[in-house]
């Protein structure tokens, strides 16, 4: 027998069709009958959970969504709702028909001053909520979706910290054994693995997206998380001018700063990324030498 508010979502929300399915959640698009709009459904695989019980996530879940709800900005997806649906957390978002980045990806690499365009209402609404004191933890294309006219939203934001725990213990054996929870392997910062985040983590995590952005391949390839975890550790990206012709060498040094492995290498905060991204959308830089790393020794 159905709970009442079961009998709420199914009656309210009218499930048109499936967007994606990840590790994690489940999406589709429905319709609002209340007040007759388009959203987008998340519900949460709890069954796929492996830091403590179902029910702790859901208590998890729920305290964070609150505090998630209560941003607000141009570029970030909004919560309309969120409950629970046969033992499932979800979310109600709003729909935004455009697609995501990762589907624009597919079409190989984007100029990179068309790039900094895009990515830069991004990193506005990172800092918007750094400054509120949430982190996203999950930066990546598929988490970065574009309206009907094309404007760019951050979506899911806290949902790795939702779906992981919030101490700074997890040992890096048992995040390569699930590779979920805390980020997604191919965009996570060296300390991530560790359990600890910071600004400088999503700086990290957004200098991935814009390297593969302008190059049109992610600057470490590996199998499995523990491979990703070693390179991100230990190597080097490759210069992204081995793949882009003529890319000046201010975007070269600022790929290289997001991607220091050490936090306090990298910008300090978004405020400096969100500057040099105006430079290069605008076109107006200077020429600079190759980029030092303050551990070149």
């Amino acid at each position: 027998m159905s709970s009442p508010e079961e009998n709420y979502v199914t009656q309210r929300y009218q499930i048109r069709k499936k967007l994606g399915e990840g590790g994690m959640a489940v999406v589709y698009k429905a319709f609002d009958t209340n007040l007759e709009r388009d959203v987008a459904i998340k519900i949460i695989k709890g069954e796929k959970v492996e830091n403590g019980s179902v029910e702790q996530m859901i208590k998890r879940f729920e305290r964070e969504v609150k505090t998630l709800a209560k941003l607000t900005h141009p570029n970030i997806v909004h919560i309309h709702d969120y409950g629970r649906y046969q033992k499932k957390p979800y979310l109600i978002m709003e729909y935004l028909p455009g697609g995501t980045l990762e589907d624009r990806l597919l079409d190989d690499q984007i100029p990179f001053q068309q790039a900094a365009e895009i990515i830069l209402p991004i990193a506005e609404a990172l800092n918007y909520a750094h400054q509120q004191g949430v982190l996203h933890r999950d930066v990546k294309p598929a988490n970065i979706i574009f309206s009907d006219d094309g404007k760019p939203l951050l979506s899911d934001f806290g949902i790795a910290k939702i779906l992981g725990t919030n101490t700074l213990d997890e040992s890096a054996e048992s995040l390569t054994q699930t590779g979920m929870g805390l980020g997604t392997p191919e965009y996570m910062a060296p300390e991530q693995w560790h359990g600890k985040f910071s600004a400088q983590t999503d700086v990290y995590a957004l200098g991935i997206v814009f390297y593969e952005m302008v190059t049109g391949r992610k600057p470490f390839e590996a199998e499995t998380p523990a491979a990703f975890l070693l390179k991100q550790m230990m190597e080097e990206p490759p210069h992204p001018g081995e793949f882009v012709d003529n890319l000046p060498l201010a975007v070269s040094n600022f790929l290289f700063r997001c991607l220091e492995k050490e936090q306090e290498d990298r910008y300090e905060n978004m405020e400096e990324v969100i500057r040099e991204l105006r430079r290069f959308a605008s076109g107006k830089f200077s020429q600079v030498t190759a980029y030092q790393s303050p551990n070149t020794v």
